[in-house]
């Protein structure tokens, strides 16, 4: 694999992440507008969409360490380590642009998910303090086996 190949790879990375960067904030969306019907739609294709970058990631990790092994680096090397030891051409100036879009796109998702999870936390701490309030204290035992349960929530129906 040459420069090329990994060069595709690398625009391949890029779209993931940019489809990933929007399924993120359609899941915001969704979180801040309080209709959490699609919620798991949501979430199942943010995880759809990880997986894939997963893969494309993986391949251009392979791709880029054939071309730091042919340009005499450890087949370790990033992007940045990859540039400065490109071949006289575009090729320095095209890794060092890649490796500048995907820091930044890793850093916006990175802060999309986790704004996400600050609102699911929220919204999971919130249903919690509202479940508590709801549930009746268990109550004690009398003498006679029954359950005292004064001060407890009490259902009337006073449709009878």
């Amino acid at each position: 694999m040459g420069p090329q190949e990994l060069t595709n790879l690398l625009w391949r990375e890029r779209e993931m992440l940019d489809l990933l960067i929007f399924k993120l904030e359609e899941e915001s969306l969704i979180l801040t507008s309080g209709q959490t019907r699609w919620l798991d739609h949501a979430a199942r294709e943010v995880e759809q969409v990880t997986l894939r970058l997963r893969d494309a990631t993986l391949q251009r990790s392979v791709a880029a360490a054939a071309v730091a092994t042919a340009w005499g680096l450890a087949d370790d090397a990033g992007l940045p380590e990859l540039a400065a030891a490109a071949p006289e051409g575009p090729w320095q100036e095209i890794l060092i642009d890649h490796h500048r879009a995907l820091t930044a796109q890793v850093a916006e998702a990175g802060g999309l998910r986790d704004t996400n999870l600050q609102f699911l936390r929220g919204g999971l701490r919130s249903t919690q303090d509202t479940l508590a309030t709801l549930v009746p204290e268990a109550g004690t035992y009398d003498h006679t086996g029954h359950t005292s349960q004064e001060g407890a929530s009490r259902f009337l129906d006073r449709s009878v």
